[in-house]
């Protein structure tokens, strides 16, 4: 497996404003920052694990990019300078327990909750990226670049503001409206259009 390995991943929460409001929220005035482990990493092809106490788990589709030099305190105007490339994830959500436990770790963090692409460096438009899920084969989602409430070049501008980011380190963008439950049983794909996507199938935990 072409399984990615990012020292961080920075996540951005309720960057589209119609996300934000599908799940009850108020569109944030600044980039609300979270984490995933790299252990939550898995690639195209294997499987995203529903651990039993987990209650309804998400999928988000969302553009992610992955950091190509060691960058502190980067102006918007440089942003794209430090990125290496692009790809396509799932930020795989618990969804009870970010409403139980007040804070997004476990709910977030659970080992397959990253399904991630292989990094793609050049060959598309930055002004024209779009992200789809599709479901089973269904449609789910539907996002572009331009419904982000905060773009990429400010999104690197403000991280970058308040940490290091170094070479590998990857920031999920955020997600579009239409996010909804796995089962196990599912297949869900996450699609950056003309450019990469990523196929995983849904299991439960052993017992």
């Amino acid at each position: 497996m072409n399984r990615p390995t990012p020292g961080k991943i920075v996540c951005v929460g309720r960057n589209y404003a119609a996300h934000a409001r599908e799940l009850g929220n108020e569109p944030p005035a600044q980039p609300m920052l979270f984490f995933k482990p790299p252990s939550a990493v898995i690639a195209s092809g294997e499987s995203i694990v529903i651990p039993s106490e987990a209650g309804r788990v998400d999928f988000e589709a969302e553009i992610a990019l992955v950091i190509g030099k060691r960058a502190r305190k980067v102006s918007a105007k440089d942003a794209y300078d430090i990125i290496a490339g692009i790809t396509c994830a799932n930020d795989v959500s618990a969804r009870e327990l970010q409403k139980t436990d007040g804070q997004w770790g476990r709910a977030k963090g659970y080992d397959t909750f990253c399904p991630m692409g292989q990094t793609i460096g050049s060959g598309f438009d930055w002004d024209n990226l779009e992200i789809v899920a599709r479901l089973n084969g269904e449609v789910r989602q539907h996002g572009h670049v331009r419904d982000m409430l905060f773009p990429v070049p400010r999104l690197i501008e403000f991280i970058s503001g308040v940490m290091t980011l170094e070479p590998g380190d990857v920031i999920l963008t955020g997600t579009p409206e239409g996010v909804g439950p796995l089962v196990p049983g599912d297949r869900i794909e996450i699609e950056i259009p003309g450019v990469v996507a990523i196929n995983n199938t849904v299991v439960g935990a052993e017992s």
